[in-house]
């Protein structure tokens, strides 16, 4: 696990992001995301890989010129608690940063996970609407019972 590298993602990249994701898209704790739907936005994910697979992604979802989105973090069974999902969000943060984006939104159903990171939490009617066009195609909308978590810098 100490080979693990944490880049910016490449084309290459997005069948192993794709299966990552689809473990948790199973139970129902991220919406699922087709290869083709991760190689269109790779320039948005981080990922920490070793040699043998994705061990971890992260993406930054872009909305507006001051609003963007933690999208798609997860971290794999055999890599939780090395500090991963911690290291990708700070990624995807330092790149809002440097687009001088004001704000940071993510749905979650761990918003300990964002709160110990800064993030307050937020009601989700104060996001903008457009940002509810992936939840109108969940199964569980309206009722998912994710927590609104928003970070400003």
């Amino acid at each position: 696990m100490h080979n693990a590298e944490i880049r910016a993602a490449i084309p290459s990249d997005a069948a192993g992001i794709h299966l990552l994701l689809d473990v948790y898209a199973i139970d129902d704790q991220l919406l699922p995301r087709s290869t083709e739907e991760i190689v269109e936005n790779i320039r948005d994910f981080y990922v920490v890989s070793d040699s043998r697979s994705i061990l971890g992604c992260c993406s930054l979802k872009i909305y507006t010129a001051e609003l963007a989105e933690i999208r798609s973090l997860a971290v794999s069974s055999e890599a939780i608690g090395h500090g991963y999902g911690k290291v990708l969000l700070e990624k995807c943060e330092e790149d809002a940063e440097r687009l001088m984006i004001k704000s940071i939104f993510a749905l979650t159903y761990i918003p300990d996970f964002f709160t110990k990171s800064g993030f307050k939490i937020v009601d989700k009617g104060t996001l903008p609407h457009k940002i509810w066009k992936d939840c109108f195609n969940c199964p569980k909308f309206p009722d998912c019972g994710e927590t609104a978590v928003k970070k400003s810098f």
